[in-house]
C-alpha cells in the first residue's frame, strides 16, 4: 500500500473531526488500538500466559528506538514513565560541584526547566537565556556558556513557537567545549528526523504520546555510556539489577546499560502500543513522514500569512517541524479563532498567546484547506473577535 493510503487507513478519525493537536496528544493508529485490545483480551482470558511475547516486544521496542535516533546500541535506551522522569534522572544524577552552571532557554517547556532549577540546591547556577526563541537562538545559548558550564539542554522543537533549534551547531559546540549536551525531543520525534550520534548528544529524552502516536505513561531516555557511568542513581528496585529475574540469589549490582534507570515493573501496555506505532512509522519511512509533516506545516504557514496573521513559526523547512503558531493581533482575537476552529470540528491549542496548529502525516490537503476556509470565514465575519 502506498504511504499516503496507508496513513489514511490507519487513522479512521470521525469525518467531522480534523485533528491538529499532535503537539499535545496524538491519536493512536488502528494497529496500535488493535494491539491494546488484544493485550486486554489476553489479560482477561489468559492472564500472563503470553508474558514471553510481551518481553520480546520490550526488546524489539528498544531496537526500534535506537534506530529512531540512530544510536548503535539498544542497551543505551531506558524505558521510563515520562520525559520529566528521564531528564530528572540526569539532572539529579550528575556529580555537581558548587559553582557549576547549566544553560537553557527561559522559553523551555517546564519538563526541561524544573529539574535543572532543582539543582540549585547543589550550588548550581541555572542560566536561563531570555527572550523569544528564534531560528538563531543557538547563538545566545552558546554565548551563555563558560568554563563552568556542565550541561546545555534544549528542546529540539520549541513547544509554543514551533521553532526547530539548530541542534547541529549546539552539539558541535558542546563536544568541543566538553559540555554535556541534552535534548528534549518530544516535539520532534515521529515528525522529523533526529540523529543523536551525528549530533553528539549525551542524552535524549522523549515521551510517546505526542508525535510518536502512542499512549501516555511511557517515555525513553538515551544516555551516552560515558555520561551514564558517572550518574548517581536516585531510584532503586528489583528490575534495575544486572540479573533482574534471578530471584533466588542475592541481588546483583545495577545494570551497566540503560536499564539501571528502570527500578521497577515496566508499562507493558505502553510498550506494546509504542512498538506498534513505531512499526507503522518504519513502514511509512522516516523520509516520507518528515516530507509530509513539513509539507503540511508549510501549507498552513502560507495560508495563515495570506490571511494577515502574525506567523511566529519560521517558514524555512530546516527551522520548523510540525508546529505552526500564529497570532491574530490580540489575545482575544486569537482565542476567537481557536473557538471558531473548535466549533468547526478542528482541534488545536493556544500556547503563549498564539494559536497552535500541529498537523501530522495523516492529515490530508483537503483537511487543511477546510481549516484555512474556517479561519478566513471567522476573520471575514468578525467571529474571531467574538
Amino acid at each position: 500500500m502506498e504511504p499516503a493510503a496507508l496513513a489514511i487507513a490507519e487513522f479512521p478519525l470521525e469525518q467531522d473531526l480534523i485533528y491538529l493537536n499532535h503537539a499535545a496528544l496524538g491519536p493512536w493508529p488502528r494497529r496500535t488500538a488493535d494491539v491494546v485490545a488484544t493485550f486486554a483480551r489476553q489479560n482477561l482470558t489468559r492472564a500472563s500466559a503470553d508474558w514471553r511475547d510481551w518481553h520480546a516486544a520490550e526488546q524489539r521496542l528498544r531496537e526500534r528506538l535506537a534506530r529512531l535516533i540512530n544510536v548503535p546500541d539498544p542497551g543505551d535506551i531506558a524505558l521510563v514513565q515520562n520525559t520529566s522522569q528521564a531528564l530528572s534522572a540526569v539532572a539529579m544524577g550528575l556529580d555537581w560541584r558548587r559553582g557549576d552552571n547549566v544553560v537553557l532557554g527561559a522559553y523551555e517547556f517546564p519538563s526541561n526547566r524544573l529539574c535543572w532549577e532543582a539543582c540549585e540546591r547543589f550550588g548550581v547556577e541555572v542560566r536561563l537565556v531570555p527572550g523569544d526563541p528564534r531560528a538563531d537562538a543557538h547563538e545566545d545559548l552558546i554565548a551563555a556558556c563558560d568554563r563552568r558550564t556542565r550541561v546545555l539542554t534544549v528542546s529540539s522543537v520549541q513547544y509554543s513557537s514551533g521553532i526547530r533549534m539548530n541542534l547541529a551547531a549546539l552539539g558541535a559546540f558542546c563536544a568541543q567545549a566538553g559540555i554535556a549536551f541534552g535534548i528534549d525531543a518530544i516535539q520532534s520525534l515521529g515528525a522529523v528526523a533526529l540523529d543523536a550520534t551525528a549530533l553528539e548528544a549525551d542524552f535524549v529524552a522523549a515521551g510517546s504520546h505526542k508525535w510518536l502516536l502512542a499512549p501516555e505513561g511511557l517515555a525513553f531516555l538515551y544516555t551516552r555510556p560515558e555520561l551514564r557511568r558517572g550518574l548517581t542513581l536516585n531510584q532503586f528496585g528489583w528490575r534495575m539489577s544486572e540479573r533482574p529475574f534471578d530471584f533466588d540469589t542475592p541481588p546483583a549490582g545495577p545494570a551497566a546499560t540503560g536499564r539501571r534507570f528502570e527500578p521497577g515493573t515496566l508499562n507493558t501496555l505502553g510498550i506494546l502500543a509504542l512498538d506498534a506505532s513505531l512499526s507503522l512509522y518504519e513502514e511509512l519511512g522516516a523520509a516520507w513522514v518528515e516530507a509530509r509533516v513539513l509539507e503540511n506545516s508549510g501549507f498552513l504557514i502560507d495560508r495563515l500569512a495570506a490571511l494577515g496573521l502574525e506567523v511566529v513559526t519560521p517558514p524555512t523547512p530546516a527551522a520548523r517541524a510540525g508546529i505552526v503558531s500564529a497570532r491574530a493581533g490580540s489575545a482575544a482575537r486569537t482565542r476567537g479563532l481557536y473557538r471558531a476552529l473548535r466549533a468547526g470540528g478542528v482541534l488545536s491549542a493556544i500556547r503563549d498567546g498564539a494559536l497552535r496548529l500541529s498537523p501530522h502525516y495523516h492529515n490530508t490537503p483537503e483537511q487543511l484547506e477546510r481549516v484555512a476556509a474556517l479561519l478566513a470565514d471567522a476573520l471575514r465575519t468578525g467571529r474571531a473577535s467574538a
